[in-house]
């Protein structure tokens, strides 16, 4: 069994990068996860690659800040997981996506 791919009976499931929320009411914090495609979005997830907040850190800094762990979300994109779109902006934002191709153009 490959640890990119999760088997429910005789049905491999994929793997997807995407956002869980977490935080306050009206103060989002996400988490970028590396999650099986069937699981609910809060559900269980296989590893934490990273955090975005959107609405920043206080009052103090209102930009939008996150940090990517870009070894890991390369390894899980070599694996054959799928970004969900927010989070391919995310990573392209963080240089991930360019780490990604610059390793698959180098095989």
């Amino acid at each position: 069994m490959d640890q990119d791919k999760r088997f429910e009976g005789n049905v491999a499931v994929a793997v997807k990068l995407r956002l869980v929320r977490m935080g306050k009411k009206k103060q989002p914090t996400y988490r970028v996860v590396a999650a099986e495609s069937r699981r609910a979005r809060s559900g269980a997830f296989l590893e934490i690659v990273g955090t975005y907040q959107p609405r920043g850190i206080s009052d103090a800094q209102p930009e939008t800040v996150f940090s990517i762990d870009n070894e890991k979300v390369v390894h899980w994109l070599q694996h054959g997981a799928q970004p969900t779109e927010r989070v391919a902006k995310l990573l392209k934002a963080s240089g991930a996506l360019d780490a990604f191709e610059a390793a698959k153009a180098a095989k």
